[in-house]
C-alpha cells in the first residue's frame, strides 16, 4: 500500500462545512492528477460534481446513519460500459487505490475525528458501481482509526 504524501494533499471545505461541522450531511469528492500525484479534497454539504472528470476516478464519500449507527458510505464508479475488460481494470485500479484513498479522506478530515472520537470506530463501506454483477460489490473496509 502506498502511504500518504500530505504535501501532495489539498484539502477545501465549500457550502457551509467547517472543520468539525456537520456530522451529516458531511461529503468527500476526492480527486487526483496522474501529472503530478496531487490529491484534492473537497469537504462539503454537496458532492464537488465540479471537480468530477469524464474519467469518473474520483473517490465519493458520505457520513450517513444507518441502524442508529454512524458509517462512513464511499463510492467507486468503477463503470465499464459495455466493456468488460474495462471494468475489470478499472475495479482493480479501485481495490488497489482505495487504502490511499481512504487516508487521505480520513488525514483531511482528521480534526472531525478529532471532535467525533466515536466516529474514528464507525464502519466503512465501500460501494463498487459497475453494470457488471461481479464488480458491483458492496464490502466492508475497516473503520477510520485504520486509515489514521
Amino acid at each position: 500500500m502506498k502511504k500518504l504524501n500530505t504535501e501532495k494533499l489539498s484539502v477545501q471545505f465549500k457550502d457551509g462545512a467547517t472543520m468539525v461541522n456537520p456530522i451529516i450531511p458531511r461529503r468527500y469528492t476526492l480527486t487526483h492528477s496522474d501529472t503530478t500525484a496531487e490529491l484534492f479534497l473537497v469537504i462539503g454539504l454537496t458532492y464537488a460534481y465540479e471537480n468530477i472528470t469524464e474519467q469518473r476516478d474520483e473517490v465519493l464519500g458520505e457520513w450517513k446513519i444507518v441502524n442508529n449507527q454512524c458509517v462512513l458510505n464511499i463510492f467507486c464508479h468503477v463503470g465499464g460500459e459495455n466493456n468488460k475488460d474495462k471494468a475489470a481494470i478499472r475495479y482493480k485500479i479501485f481495490v488497489r487505490e482505495l487504502p490511499l484513498a481512504l487516508e487521505a479522506i480520513c488525514y483531511g478530515d482528521r480534526k472531525f475525528l478529532q471532535a467525533y472520537p466515536a466516529l474514528k470506530n464507525a464502519p466503512i463501506i465501500v460501494k463498487f458501481e459497475s453494470i457488471y454483477k461481479q464488480y458491483n460489490r458492496v464490502e466492508y473496509w475497516g473503520m477510520p482509526k485504520d486509515y489514521l
